[in-house]
């Protein structure tokens, strides 16, 4: 199992809007998301950053990744909840969500 943490900005003026997308995400993007082997999805919220967490239980997170987002239903709700974030000053080229560092577990 690989643990994925990620953070991101979300724009404070659409703050209200990605809670909302969020209390009702569609059934098609949570489906792709179980189909590409992600669990305890979780996403928390610490001023205007967003810290992501999840448990990939597949073999391949590359395959897998670039299969949802060839999804129709992930591409269109990215097309809702993109416009709510930025990504971090820390976010190498081209990443939206950031990659943490894992420094610590306790299992």
């Amino acid at each position: 199992m690989k643990r994925v943490a990620q953070v991101i900005h979300v724009r404070p003026e659409r703050l209200d809007e990605y809670r909302a997308l969020h209390r009702a995400v569609p059934g098609p993007v949570l489906k792709q998301l179980r189909h590409r082997h992600i669990t305890n999805y979780s996403i928390h919220l610490l001023g205007d950053r967003l810290f992501s967490y999840f448990e990939y239980h597949g073999d391949d997170f590359a395959s897998d990744m670039a299969a949802m987002a060839a999804d129709p239903a992930t591409q269109a709700w990215w097309k809702l909840t993109d416009p709510c974030q930025r990504p971090v000053a820390e976010a190498v080229p081209g990443e939206w969500w950031a990659a943490t560092e894992q420094v610590f577990l306790m299992e």
